[in-house]
């Protein structure tokens, strides 16, 4: 996504690069955001600029904040389907569930996230300063970008710091104090409500209706709102999204029809790449050998995934004893049909998907289903057969169990950031995860299922911000 960026590190100014930073004095010189807001064009500007935190910076500083680029480490490789290829350093915590609270990676997605928040807030700020034609569109944009990055950390942390506005010096205790998930959780189903109704699904890679719709429908399931999930879905199900023939082109035909929202990134341009994806391949990135599949992944993408197994992972050709992941491959695979997204993978043109119609389709059995152990309704069956269809695997279902819904979402979504949820909300993932680390030689307990809160963070607040237990 090309987005304007000379203007809006000027404008945002109060902002460097931590959480703590936008408690920061406000500068005293230049143009600061308490002046600069005075029409659509430059509220525009911070609009841009909140979406290009959440694509993150492509670069090798620890004092960046990479955000989504980093997201496959606190997700993924934090459940059963990924994994480091030589299990050393900071990212091998998080396969083997001993994730400390000085995790550079864990400090990173966090000041990232409230980073994200702090733009979302700026444009809700200054919404007064947007013509009447444009400040509904503002407001919708900022809260589902907003409520989507809350929506992650109150999964990943529990109760979180809740900032709901821009805050100052004096407000230091806000950023210091959790809240209680309910009421993350209501912030969350309002500003993506507002996002219904404010928006319309015209643009591609920003916020849209339908995108707010879907995310909203997985808040419900998450909290067991089933009925309220169905009736969203089935509203993104009748405005043009469609499932793609080729499982391939999902991800290498890039703005197709199935994508209702996707981060966006251009290759070969250091201000608009990714890096992550270069991560996951042989002695390439910052930190290679990363998200790299197991053997459990490997096992369900086999005997499950019908068409999709060739384009989700294949075996590292230097070591023949390790799988990689296919579906964003930036220097491509001509035995796939695979091209590059760049002439330099560290600087890859993949854009990361959000949310796509599979998603929803699977999402829809799930709200059917409404925490049953089976459904054979027929409304959900066709749900399943079509993202089953476009796999190969055409034999008619009479029923769909819990068990088979969570293995089509493993094999469907795999590498998509999506397992580590779908354990959570499926209120499995205290006995697969068990599992799987006594199979494979690491520790687990049920205090793993959250993150530590950064040991900075704690320190900068005095120890009013309390660490979750276990760490």
């Amino acid at each position: 996504m090309k987005l304007i960026k000379n203007l809006t590190l000027l404008l945002l100014a109060v902002y460097v690069s931590s959480c703590e930073d936008f408690l920061s004095p406000e500068p005293t010189a230049a143009v600061d955001a308490s002046s600069y807001y005075t029409n659509d064009q430059e509220l525009q500007s911070a609009v841009n600029n909140m979406y290009d935190g959440l694509q993150g910076i492509n670069d090798t500083r620890s004092e960046s904040n990479h955000g989504t680029q980093v997201e496959y480490q606190v997700t993924e490789m934090r459940s059963d389907n990924t994994r480091t290829k030589a299990s050393e350093g900071e990212p091998a915590q998080f396969e083997s569930f001993s994730v400390e609270s000085t995790n550079g990676v864990v400090y990173d997605y966090y000041r990232s996230s409230y980073d994200v928040i702090f733009r979302a807030n700026t444009v809700l700020e200054n919404l007064e300063a947007a013509s009447d034609e444009a400040r509904g569109t503002f407001e919708g944009e900022a809260k589902f970008v907003r409520a989507y990055t809350y929506f992650n950390l109150v999964r990943l942390w529990g109760p979180i710091p809740l900032v709901d506005r821009v805050i100052a010096i004096s407000d230091e205790d806000v950023q210091y104090t959790r809240v209680d998930a309910a009421t993350v959780y209501s912030l969350i189903i309002s500003d993506l409500q507002t996002a219904i109704a404010n928006l319309d699904n015209s643009n591609f890679g920003r916020a849209s209706k339908a995108s707010a719709e879907a995310l909203l429908a997985k808040v419900h399931l998450t909290r067991g709102n089933y009925g309220d999930a169905r009736i969203l879905l089935e509203s993104v199900m009748s405005s043009g999204f469609e499932l793609e023939d080729n499982f391939k082109d999902v991800f290498y035909n890039e703005r197709n029809g199935e994508i209702i929202f996707a981060i966006e990134y251009v290759g070969d341009d250091s201000q608009d790449s990714q890096n992550f994806s270069a991560e996951w391949l042989n002695a390439v990135g910052r930190s290679s050998g990363l998200n790299y599949v197991t053997n459990e992944a490997v096992e369900a993408l086999n005997m499950y995934g019908g068409d999709r197994t060739i384009y989700s992972y294949r075996i590292d050709s230097d070591q023949p004893t390790q799988n990689q992941v296919v579906k964003y491959l930036p220097n491509g695979d001509d035995a796939l049909g695979i091209d590059p997204t760049s002439g330099d993978p560290t600087l890859a043109g993949n854009d990361w998907i959000v949310m796509r119609y599979a998603d929803v389709l699977l999402m829809h059995v799930e709200a059917i289903m409404a925490g049953g152990a089976s459904t054979a309704d027929p409304a959900a069956l066709s749900s399943f057969q079509a993202v089953r269809d476009r796999a190969g695997l055409t034999d008619a279902v009479a029923s769909v169990t819990k068990e088979e819904l969570l293995n089509e979402r493993r094999v469907e979504l795999a590498f998509e950031n999506q397992r580590w949820y779908d354990l959570l909300r499926f209120d499995v993932g205290y006995g697969i995860l068990e599992k799987f680390a006594a199979d494979n030689g690491y520790g687990f307990s049920a205090t793993d299922l959250l993150l530590p809160f950064p040991q900075r963070e704690i320190n900068l607040g005095g120890g009013m911000l309390e660490q979750n237990p276990g760490y």
